[in-house]
């Protein structure tokens, strides 16, 4: 029996791990964040070359998951971009099998620490504090880099010192707790419970690798909590897909049974030839110091996911299919109107939550740029043919400004000060492409009226109206590869077509109201080609600012000069 001041002590120090633990998973997070920030535009770029050859797939994953330190967040982030449509199944499946490699490296890193390389993390975290006094973004991110590294290594220390695991009566309590679950597969429920609580396999296989250094926990328990810890990271990526689409889910289910088969492997092959194995990595880093009896645990964790991927990619195929036969599409009475590229699970990486943002606006501009024609066909022909695709068109441009109104408002609220810059603009152009294509809602609204009250154009008012047409449809031509491209080439022209365009406005007006005093024009046609000639000139004004936008937030032309000259 233990008297009360060892009962103190014990609580004392199981306190100061708690503590230790903690410390080490803010660490985490800081370093995550700040890698997060500091290399966006890899990421983007990573993402950018998603294709469906496997081998790349699984470089991709490994990549970003190294970037970011955490397999959890790229699952996360992938079912997030399955769930908006731009991956399939047979690119995210690679890509997942990938993050398991990547998130080795912090294994590997925790099994780094000693004496002198601790000393130094400590300096970096103290480093890493100051620069965070500094206003400058990217020494600010580069402190909490520095910080966040820092602060696993405190954390670390925190749990090896006297005080945590190298306390005598921790080690009792845990020897003892661990010779009564020497058995494989409770040590796995040990293991999927620990990382399901800290949703972080990194983070519960820095503690196991730190209680194998202190020689709390012998090696050959410990691989079997490790193949838990595989299982367990899964419950994030579960957690994300609720209330997503049935491919999201299945990129989940996939991430869970890739973790489940290897486990199951390894844990057949561990349960028989344990000696075997243990004595091998013993080899590789023989010695009983603390550095290698971790070493130990992070080559296993590294050879468990290398070798699970490299068995299951030649059956990536039979992953998908047999996660279309568990979860079914569901068949739905209505129609839905949803983001075709974004998803709220992608606010966790805001440069790829920017770069889906700029697709879906891309698609909206397409669908913007369909209503203008046809409702300029609406306008030659009075048909009411196109009215149909115009209205669901014009739902979908509604919904889509509201939507990304809404996403970019929760987006704006953790991004670098550069892409403050590019949300407001997103918000500026957004804007002017729902009145853009409320404009050609009216244009349809006006040529069907007039073929069902038997009124027309004259042919000279035809005509006028045709060639301020031909103008706006090359200013939309301009302005759209000016937002999309980032192309400034044109943008002159552009400013040349929209003053045409200003100055045809008043020659049509002056001009339509010639003909009416000669009595050459039907008085009944005048308010629609009025609002018809007002309406062009207002299309045409937007469409500067969309195209301006690459150079000004606002798309002004006057403060984009203002910026170029200054």
């Amino acid at each position: 029996m233990l008297s009360a001041d060892e009962i103190l002590q014990l609580v004392q120090s199981l306190i100061w791990l708690l503590a230790g633990v903690g410390v080490f998973i803010v660490g985490m997070n800081f370093l995550g964040d700040a890698l997060e920030k500091s290399a966006g535009s890899g990421m983007k770029k990573l993402l950018e070359k998603i294709s469906n050859n496997r081998f790349s797939g699984v470089g991709i994953g490994a990549g970003v998951t190294a970037i970011i330190q955490s397999s959890s967040a790229t699952s996360v982030m992938v079912i997030g971009l399955v769930n908006a449509g731009v991956m399939t199944l047979m690119q995210a499946t690679p890509i997942i099998m990938g993050a398991n490699i990547g998130t080795t490296i912090t294994g590997v890193l925790v099994a780094l620490k000693n004496d002198y390389f601790n000393m130094v993390m400590y300096l970096l975290a103290f480093a890493g504090v100051m620069m965070g006094f500094v206003k400058q973004e990217k020494i600010k991110i580069a402190g909490s880099l520095c910080c966040g590294l820092g602060m696993i290594f405190v954390g670390l220390e925190v749990m090896s010192s006297e005080q945590a695991f190298g306390n005598p009566l921790v080690e009792e309590l845990f020897t003892g707790i661990f010779q009564r679950i020497d058995f494989p597969l409770l040590l796995i429920v040990v293991g999927i419970i620990f990382t399901a609580l800290i949703q972080s396999s990194s983070a519960s296989t820095g503690v196991v690798i730190t209680m194998v250094g202190t020689g709390v926990l012998p090696l050959e328990l410990a691989l079997f909590i490790v193949l838990g810890a595989n299982i367990g990271t899964c419950v994030t990526a579960l957690l994300a897909s609720v209330g997503a689409n049935a491919n999201s889910k299945r990129v989940a289910l996939i991430h869970f049974t890739f973790n489940v088969i290897g486990t199951v492997l390894f844990t057949a092959v561990l349960w028989i030839f344990k000696d075997v194995f243990v004595n091998f990595l013993v080899s590789i880093f023989p010695g009983s110091d603390p550095m290698s009896l971790q070493m130990r645990v992070s080559l296993f964790h590294v050879i468990f996911n290398v070798t699970t991927t490299a068995v299951l990619l030649p059956f990536v195929h039979q992953l998908v299919n047999y996660s279309c036969m568990v979860i079914h599409d569901k068949k739905e009475s209505e129609e839905t109107l949803s983001l075709k590229y974004v998803d709220d699970r992608l606010l966790k990486t805001p440069p790829v939550a920017l770069m889906q943002v700029k697709k879906e606006m891309d698609h909206m501009i397409a669908l913007v740029e369909e209503n203008i024609r046809c409702s300029f066909n609406s306008i030659d022909t009075g048909s009411a043919e196109y009215g149909e695709l115009i209205r669901k068109n014009e739902e979908i441009i509604d919904f889509t400004n509201s939507a990304l109104n809404k996403f970019l408002i929760k987006l704006s609220v953790n991004v670098e000060q550069s892409d403050e810059r590019v949300i407001g603009t997103y918000f500026h152009v957004l804007n002017d492409l729902e009145r853009i294509g409320d404009h050609a809602e009216n244009f349809h609204e006006i040529g069907v009226e007039m073929i069902g009250k038997k009124i027309a154009f004259s042919e000279k008012a035809r005509g006028e109206i045709l060639n301020m047409r031909i103008s706006v449809l090359q200013m939309f031509e301009i302005a759209k590869d000016a937002f999309e491209n980032l192309n400034k080439d044109q943008l002159l022209k552009l400013t040349e077509l929209e003053e045409g365009v200003d100055t045809m406005k008043k020659q049509l007006i002056a001009s339509h109201f010639a003909r009416l005093a000669e009595g050459n024009c039907n008085v009944d046609v005048s308010p629609y080609y009025s609002s018809l000639v007002a309406g062009l000139e207002r299309v045409a004004d937007h469409l500067v600012n969309v195209g301006y936008s690459v150079t000004n937030p606002i798309g002004s032309q006057r403060e984009s000069h203002l910026i170029a000259e200054s």
